[in-house]
């Protein structure tokens, strides 16, 4: 003779719960709205701008005509294929050299967080991130004349240096959050520090490299600053500097600008929307754990 149990009022209560926990905050959404609307609005004022004439710019309505030819007339005034190599090879480098090097010393530093020397270069890494980069600014300017690194090598040196406060704030955290055991039993089967870091904690550090490589991608993609005091020859120009030099000639053509800007704007975009689960992912782990 069999038993069944009526699981209504357990469904009912689980449901319950679930629209419970599901419940809208709608304050919350309602402020989280208007915020947007300081990025969604001068991003439609931008759109609408780069489809107008010159004689229409300036309002929020849309064109009376589409001029997509703004957007050819901007590839060749800022020679976009060029400037867009440059900044890709900068950007791929720094990511590439940030990865091989930043990783390693938070390896280092979270392993070895016992020690004072270890600690002291924790902080003083970690201040770097607090100060101005406009105090250091012509230092960085003469150093880089001086050891003629006024190129794209001492660009790419830069990036790798100036972001290894933010690299190990995410990365020792999680690090630290690795079982030392497994390195222990490395180290009895014979491997070593460096073979240790690149078969063992390399390959767990996925998402936090992740994260790193794209927070790097987006700095060197989009910086300004860091190429306008350090490159030199025109012709090593990246995207925002490029956009930078033909400004004169833009200042009666707004739709022209505009149009660079959005061409700018698109490929780190692009890689934004589809990679920002790692970015909010490997910071929060890294600052949790």
């Amino acid at each position: 003779m069999s038993h069944t149990t009526d699981s209504r009022p357990l469904d009912s209560a689980a449901s319950g719960k679930i629209r419970k926990d599901h419940t809208v905050n709608w304050w919350l959404t309602a402020v989280v709205a208007v915020l947007s609307l300081t990025v969604l609005v001068p991003l439609y004022f931008t759109i609408v701008t780069a489809l107008k004439t010159p004689a229409e710019a300036g309002g929020f309505a849309l064109p009376s005509s589409w001029q997509w030819g703004n957007f050819v007339d901007a590839w060749n005034k800022v020679n976009y294929p060029k400037a867009a190599l440059n900044s890709a090879i900068i950007t791929v480098a720094a990511i590439v050299l940030t990865l091989l090097t930043n990783t390693f010393v938070a390896y280092a530093v979270a392993r070895n967080m016992d020690k004072r020397f270890f600690r002291f270069l924790y902080y003083f890494f970690l201040a770097m991130m607090f100060v101005p980069f406009t105090v250091i600014m012509l230092p960085i300017a003469k150093e880089m004349g001086s050891l003629h690194l006024d190129n794209q090598v001492g660009l790419i040196v830069l990036y790798t240096i100036l972001g290894l406060g933010t690299n190990l704030f995410i990365a020792i955290g999680f690090i630290r959050s690795i079982p030392v055991s497994l390195e222990e039993a490395a180290r009895i089967d014979g491997a070593g520090t460096w073979r240790i870091f690149w078969t063992i904690i390399f390959p767990l550090m996925g998402p936090i490299n992740a994260t790193i490589a794209i927070l790097t991608a987006l700095w060197a993609w989009n910086d300004f600053l860091l190429p306008l005091i350090t490159l030199t020859d025109q012709s090593n120009q990246t995207i925002p500097l490029a956009q930078y030099v033909f400004q004169s000639q833009f200042t009666s053509n707004y739709p022209m600008a505009f149009s660079s800007y959005l061409m700018a704007m698109a490929p780190v975009l692009i890689v934004y929307v589809f990679a920002q689960k790692w970015v909010i992912g490997g910071v929060m782990r890294g600052a949790v754990k």
